[in-house]
């Protein structure tokens, strides 16, 4: 069987592009009966827009860690956190599944690990793209996604959102079991 769908690529990356990314990953979502959808925020904003645009979906909500630019301090700023909650969705905050201790031995003794090797060849399809398997990888390990059904996880470049995929979770130990099924839009970088 042959489907063919369409992808939308943004002339440039960034915030400006949240909306429609938000809006072509609910049309996908509906076309594909895709109920749960994990997308990745800094400051809460990305989090708010989605959790409004997936109402009544299950939506996690994936965070920087703590202590990712300052130590001790969450991105997340409180009323975003309060808004998304109160909107339904779920806020996750943990260890990046390509970071976490290998930033630890990348600052301490200045070689790179297998976790940047993987984020760097994820890179090639865009910043978005990397995020968007991360924290998917990330829900996964929580146990806030399931295995067995695809999800649409929604990334952006720097910030807002600007790629949205489709894809078959895995955890973090069986990365290579992730597909990414399709690609509803990214920046054409």
């Amino acid at each position: 069987m042959v489907r063919e769908t369409s992808i939308v690529y943004f002339s440039s990356p960034g915030s400006e592009n949240t909306g429609e990314t938000l809006r072509l990953a609910r049309l996908r979502s509906e076309e594909l009966g895709i109920k749960t959808v994990v997308v990745a925020t800094t400051t809460g904003d990305t989090g708010v827009k989605a959790a409004e645009e997936f109402k009544g979906y299950r939506v996690i909500v994936v965070t920087h860690t703590t202590g990712f630019k300052i130590p001790g301090a969450q991105e997340l700023a409180p009323e975003n956190r309060e808004r998304i909650k109160k909107l339904g969705a779920e806020v996750f905050t943990g260890a990046h599944a390509f970071g976490g201790v290998s930033h630890a031995v990348r600052k301490t003794f200045n070689t790179h690990v297998v976790g940047d090797f993987i984020a760097n060849t994820l890179r090639m399809l865009g910043q978005g793209a990397k995020v968007a398997i991360e924290i998917s990888l990330m829900a996964a390990d929580a146990g806030l996604i399931s295995l067995d059904e695809e999800v649409i996880a929604i990334a952006g470049t720097v910030s807002g959102a600007d790629t949205a995929i489709v894809l078959k979770p895995a955890h973090a130990h069986d990365a290579f079991s992730l597909r990414v099924k399709e690609i509803i839009c990214k920046p054409r970088l």
